[in-house]
């Protein structure tokens, strides 16, 4: 079951692709800086994805305003990320969950992704937004069943505005 609003966001170290190579990304080290608007998605390079997180980056100063930072997740590796951010111009921080531990611990990973394709891929991210108080606390969770849905960003930017 995915987590729920009240809830606490359970901690995570994961990688992200900086300019200078990896490097590990806390979530315990960014919270009580802003709040925060966490992104998962299924799988970097596909249509959908690459929208969403595209549509993100252009809009980025709307939730700046918010006091929000922004990142976003998938399960694949680091460098695939990157090259995925470059060509596509998504400019929001990437973080890999390449083992899909934190899908597992926000109870939003597949037990088989696409079964209607008979793609037996256990552990993908389910596309999801989090938004996550200063504090720590989930305070907005919307969690989409079909890959190709997406969240309601109207109501991720109400849900940040009440925390204002």
């Amino acid at each position: 079951m995915a987590l729920q609003i009240g809830d606490t966001a359970p901690d995570f170290t994961l990688v992200s692709k900086g300019p200078e190579g990896p490097e590990l990304v806390k979530l315990s080290d960014l919270t009580g800086k802003s709040n925060l608007v966490i992104l998962f998605v299924p799988m970097a390079f596909t249509g959908v994805c690459t929208q969403e997180f595209c549509d993100i980056s252009a809009g980025m100063a709307d939730y700046q305003a918010l006091d929000a930072k922004v990142i976003g997740i998938s399960g694949d590796n680091p460098f695939a990320q990157e090259a995925w951010a470059q060509k596509s111009g998504i400019t929001l921080p990437l973080l890999s969950d390449y083992e899909h531990t934190v899908a597992k611990a926000y109870g939003i990973a597949y037990e088989q992704f696409l079964p209607e394709a008979n793609l037996i891929m256990g552990g993908v991210a389910k596309r999801s937004v989090f938004v996550v108080d200063k504090s720590g606390v989930i305070r907005h969770s919307e969690v989409c069943e079909h890959p190709k849905d997406l969240p309601d960003f109207e109501a991720v930017k109400a849900a940040l505005k009440e925390l204002a």
